[in-house]
């Protein structure tokens, strides 16, 4: 069985390890690379992606190391965690977002790379396609993208009234400015319009959110890239106390307090990944393995926040919901 160790508190990084085989004799550790953009203490996707692997055995009868690198929001620092990664010999390294990627590819084009919450892997660059990814890199696309047009869909259907919606996203995360470009593009056919919030790193929030306020915004609109997922508590007390009916894509969104959101299963996807992880594992190549994409969506409605804001959800939303908070 796997003995899970806790993440090491102020260093950035995470050991998970299991030394020894069912019959007590020590085999060749493996090492599992471990990138991601937020906080140590976002645990969900880690759990989920140590018990899948154990689920498929590719723990159960040997030894796993796994090397945890948490950038807490600042992007920046993603290229060096990364290269820390390669240092320490990894046989896969597992990464979140398209910077994840980045720094992950910038660092090594020989060890395997598996990634999740990447919302267009072929349009960044960051595969060649995504039947035949190429390279060292594949993983499950989120498609946020596409999904722009639904969340500001299922707000025009709730509030029909709303014209203005701030929009927080990273103006230094290609899939965030991506996102940001093709939510005004929608807006526009919906009689909306946005207002660009750029937000890059955790102290910018206050002054962010500020800024946002002089502009009188009906609701908002939250790219899920870093740091907006960090400080998701604050944003939604920060919404909360500005009556502020706030979309996303990401389930945790709703948790914390959002009114809704819309969005690919963030745990199925990290199976899918952890699939993929086991096969590289087990011999197989990247470049054989395509770049999936969701097929699991869930619409989460938060009707707490529905109701402090006053805000009454339409039966047809309802009867399309995959969970409600209450």
């Amino acid at each position: 069985m796997i003995d899970r160790r806790t993440f090491l508190a102020g260093t950035g990084a995470v050991v998970l390890a299991v030394p020894l085989t069912a019959e007590g004799q020590a085999r060749r550790v493996r090492r599992l690379g471990f990138l991601a953009p937020g906080l140590s203490q976002d645990t969900s996707r880690s759990s989920v992606l140590m018990q899948t692997l154990q689920e498929l055995g590719c723990v159960q009868n040997q030894s796993l190391l796994v090397e945890g690198r948490f950038a807490e929001g600042k992007i920046d620092r993603l290229p060096a965690m990364a290269a820390e990664l390669v240092q320490l010999k990894v046989d896969v390294i597992f990464t979140v977002s398209t910077p994840g990627v980045r720094a992950a590819q910038s660092a090594t084009t020989t060890i395997p790379i598996v990634f999740v919450g990447v919302s267009d892997p072929v349009g960044s660059g960051l595969v060649m396609s995504l039947a035949r990814p190429g390279a060292n890199t594949t993983g499950v696309s989120t498609q946020l993208l596409d999904l722009n047009a639904k969340e500001l869909q299922l707000l025009k259907e709730i509030l029909p009234r709303v014209r203005r919606v701030a929009m927080l996203w990273n103006p230094t995360n290609q899939a965030s400015t991506a996102s940001f470009a093709d939510s005004e593009r929608v807006a526009s056919t919906l009689s909306m319009t946005i207002v660009p919030v750029r937000m890059a790193n955790p102290a910018d929030v206050d002054t962010a959110l500020a800024a946002m306020m002089r502009d009188r915004p009906d609701a908002m609109l939250v790219h899920p890239a870093e740091p907006m997922f960090e400080v998701r508590g604050h944003l939604m007390e920060f919404a909360a106390s500005n009556r502020l009916p706030t979309v996303s894509s990401i389930r945790e969104m709703a948790v914390a307090g959002g009114l809704l959101t819309y969005g690919p299963d963030a745990a199925h996807d990290t199976r899918l990944a952890a699939g993929y992880i086991d096969k590289i594992l087990k011999g197989a190549k990247p470049a054989d393995l395509p770049v999936l994409q969701p097929t699991k969506f869930e619409l989460v409605i938060n009707l707490k926040t529905a109701e402090a804001l006053g805000v009454t959800i339409p039966q047809s939303v309802l009867l399309r919901a995959d969970e409600t908070i209450q």
